[in-house]
């Protein structure tokens, strides 16, 4: 035991008094992280907001053909624009958004009281910069729909409620905070990501970096074991990533504070934070316990961090699949490593409530993950190759 203290005190000194390791591991990750997070969901918000709320601007072509649409249009507040002499180039160049087109026939179809045609020239593959003015142009047209038919009906001497047999009501079980369905869905993986990378450059440099430095091989040397001088190594980086992700969460917590955009309804509780919290734990465990382990089977430092590509992109991978196939979580989702995390992280995040066997589950999956990796790392840190440098 007191190799092993006397060991992580020495690495976390050291590790310290590294400038360049403190800034990546303590300030880039965990301040940059979230604030760029939680500030692209508020400018995005914001301009979305700014869209919906702006006078709508729509170019008409044919507006002699439907004089009554147009008046109405305009009492809606829309500002009717002349229509551009290619309107498939206009909108294709983003110069309108969406163009209403009124075609010849349309006069002849509303005077039998048939469907009369319209057509939105829109470019559908442009929904962030186009989707909320095409929004707003199709519930004017639903409006303007259900309005002249239901005059119609009643100059007919019918009730307009035969029209509609069904009254559907909804009742909405979302909670405030799963509304906030993108920062639900990309903060699990900030903070997976985050717990499981935040102590890679001091794992890397305290076992790969003292190799080429040659000052591995003289602690090797000395009559103690190295389990403890591995674990000691582990637990300094365990120490650097839980530093990390601590300043994380307190970086999230105070963006949601003193977030500029008081219409965002994502919030980060301190109790759902501290829970949060308890589940990204085994991820920072086993992610030390196996970039040690990767350190001490690579050959060089540069051999090391090539291996850090890789290890980028397993974090990634549940987030993916569960951005285009959500899925119902089931209990033996939550032993698997990151999608476990993820499903949990996502539950407390929209307020749901879990389980003791759920719990269980996902932490112990993750604390055997991690004995299982550190198992590893100490039977590698007993191979005479590793005090070798390449």
């Amino acid at each position: 035991m007191n190799t092993l203290v006397t060991v992580f005190r020495k690495e976390l000194i050291d590790a310290l008094r590294d400038r360049r390791t403190v800034v990546i591991a303590l300030l880039l990750g965990p301040l940059l992280f979230p604030i760029l997070f939680m500030g692209l969901g508020s400018f995005a918000a914001k301009k979305q907001s700014e869209k919906f709320e702006k006078a709508l601007e729509i170019p008409i072509v044919g507006a002699e053909h439907a004089p009554n649409l147009v008046r109405w249009l305009e009492g809606e507040g829309v500002i009717v624009r002349p229509p551009p002499a290619d309107t498939d180039r206009a909108v294709r160049e983003q110069e309108h958004a969406v163009i209403l087109s009124i075609p010849a026939s349309f006069p002849e179809q509303w005077r039998k009281s048939e469907p009369a045609r319209i057509e939105l020239v829109l470019d559908s593959s442009r929904a962030l910069e186009s989707g909320a003015v095409v929004a707003r142009v199709e519930r004017l047209m639903a409006m303007y729909d259900r309005e002249v038919g239901t005059l119609r009906l009643v100059a007919r001497g019918v009730h307009p409620a035969l029209a509609s047999p069904l009254a559907v009501a909804r009742r909405d079980l979302a909670t405030p905070e799963s509304k906030a369905s993108l920062q639900v869905m990309m903060m699990p993986y900030l903070l997976i990501l985050l717990g499981f990378m935040g102590g890679m450059h001091l794992a890397i440099d305290t076992t790969a970096g003292e190799r080429e430095r040659q000052s591995l091989e003289p602690l090797l040397a000395t009559p103690v074991s190295r389990t403890a001088i591995m674990s000691g190594k582990l637990a300094a980086t365990v120490t650097f990533a839980l530093l990390s992700l601590v300043l994380t969460f307190v970086t999230f917590k105070l963006s949601t504070l003193f977030g500029t955009d008081s219409k965002m309804s994502f919030d980060l509780p301190t109790a759902t934070a501290a829970l949060t919290f308890l589940v990204v734990l085994p991820v920072v465990l086993f992610g030390s316990a196996l970039l040690t382990m990767l350190a001490a089977f690579s050959k060089s430092y540069r051999e090391a961090q090539s291996y850090l590509s890789l290890m980028f992109l397993i974090p990634m991978i549940p987030t993916m699949l569960l951005m285009v196939n959500p899925v119902k979580t089931q209990l033996w989702m939550l032993a698997v490593p990151f999608l476990g995390q993820n499903q949990m992280i996502t539950k407390l995040l929209r307020g749901e409530a879990t389980t003791a066997v759920e719990w269980s589950v996902v932490l112990g999956g993750g604390l055997l993950l991690a004995a299982l990796f550190w198992a590893i790392a100490a039977r590698l840190y007993h191979r005479e190759q590793l005090a070798i440098s390449a």
